[in-house]
């Protein structure tokens, strides 16, 4: 065993028992990780929800009126184990009629975390719909970063999420794809760099 994957081998047993100890009484990861079908999600425990997508984002908003609005805890409904907050009554209808139409893609997570199979982050006000999809990103940098190739970074993020994100629990995949990178990972300070490029070039 050469240096390079002792050290590597020592980085993940490391992560692996911190995420194992922050497990243990974490009520995040408690929230993010339900029994249901839908797992891991984007979700926090407040009071009266144990797990809510998005902080409570009204996700029937981004499609029906283009825009994120904040949904109220009096427009409620649980879906899979998981909570769900909307800004009217109307919209509470429409998600109950046919919730899998309004679920944001990757668990609410970033879908640029999910390019590289980490389910981290996620504002519910920076976001695109994409062939009928919601796509959530962390912030302006990680949807900028996505836009640089949204055929295939939509492929690698489908791919991460239905082969290892999917049904995992989000602390230990997060940890295993910190420590574990996939081969095209590239760092914030790269796709920073990358994006500007791409404003500079000429149009």
């Amino acid at each position: 065993m050469n240096s390079t994957t002792s050290k590597r081998g020592r980085g993940l047993a490391l992560a692996l028992s911190v995420s194992a100890a922050l497990l243990a009484g974490c009520g995040a990861m408690t929230a993010q990780n339900p029994s249901g079908a839908l797992r891991p999600v984007n979700a926090v425990t407040v009071p009266g929800a144990d797990r809510l997508m998005l902080k409570g984002a009204d996700l029937v908003a981004y499609f029906t009126e283009g825009r994120y609005s904040q949904g109220d805890a009096r427009f409620s409904s649980v879906y899979e184990g998981v909570n769900f907050h909307f800004a009217s009554a109307a919209n509470k209808a429409l998600f109950d009629a046919a919730p899998q139409r309004y679920l944001p893609q990757y668990g609410g997570y970033c879908a640029n975390g999910i390019v590289y199979g980490i389910p981290w982050g996620g504002d519910a006000d920076t976001w695109r719909l994409i062939d009928g999809k919601l796509y959530i990103f962390g912030g302006r940098s990680s949807l900028e970063a996505f836009e640089l190739d949204v055929a295939g970074n939509r492929r690698l993020a489908d791919q991460y999420w239905a082969g290892e994100v999917a049904g995992s629990n989000s602390l230990w995949q997060r940890s295993k794809r910190m420590v574990l990178r996939v081969p095209h990972y590239k760092s914030g300070e790269e796709l920073a760099r990358l994006v500007a490029a791409s404003k500079a070039a000429p149009k």
